[in-house]
């Protein structure tokens, strides 16, 4: 389990077609001696195990099918990535409950400037667009973030200027692709409402 607090940004350093799926080597300023193997890590809001690592990096592998459901398929050497250790008994939640099981992909419509914050509009595919709500909980790109407005099947979200710095939200354009996490509440109470 994560928060969507976001602790480092990494980078792609490799990737390697391997038999199976992709492998990914990532740089962080985290000290990797203290990252076990088999460790889960938040990618851009998409949980992967730790196979490998060295100083100053860690490998994993991802499915196809995760590469074809998350932003992760279009990583080259060099991609910035939000990184988020899995959460321990007793860490502070400054954010809400995160999986990282991504449930779709997003596009932003329109960046705004408000003030000293910057306004994401994003458009959620169908269904996904029916469990997102005005004052919900959304992670975006492994982000915890609050959702202001929505409408159809575009929402808003208000980026305060430490979130637009120290995550890959400030790097955004107009047409870029997100990964979705919907608020875990949402996810159970639309399956218990499907088989009520």
């Amino acid at each position: 389990m994560f928060t969507g607090i976001v602790t480092d940004i990494g980078r792609v350093r490799k990737v390697e077609q391997t038999e199976r799926d992709r492998r990914y080597e990532i740089e962080t300023r985290w000290d990797t001696a203290g990252i076990d193997l088999g460790a889960s890590i938040s990618h851009a809001g998409c949980c992967l195990t730790v196979t490998e690592k060295g100083r100053g990096w860690f490998a994993v592998e991802v499915s196809g099918e995760t590469l074809s459901k998350t932003t992760l398929g279009d990583w080259a050497e060099g991609h910035r990535v939000n990184l988020e250790r899995a959460a321990k008994l007793g860490d502070e939640m400054g954010g809400h409950v995160v999986s990282g099981h991504v449930d779709g992909l997003g596009r932003v419509v329109a960046i705004e400037p408000e003030g000293g914050s910057h306004r994401i509009h994003v458009e959620a595919p169908s269904p996904l667009h029916r469990y997102i709500a005005s004052k919900g909980s959304i992670t975006v790109d492994g982000v915890s973030l609050t959702v202001n407005h929505v409408e159809g099947h575009r929402f808003e979200l208000n980026i305060i200027p430490h979130t637009w710095e120290v995550t890959t939200l400030g790097a955004l354009k107009v047409g870029d692709t997100v990964n979705l996490e919907i608020d875990m509440l949402a996810r159970y109470l639309a399956r218990w409402q499907e088989t009520a």
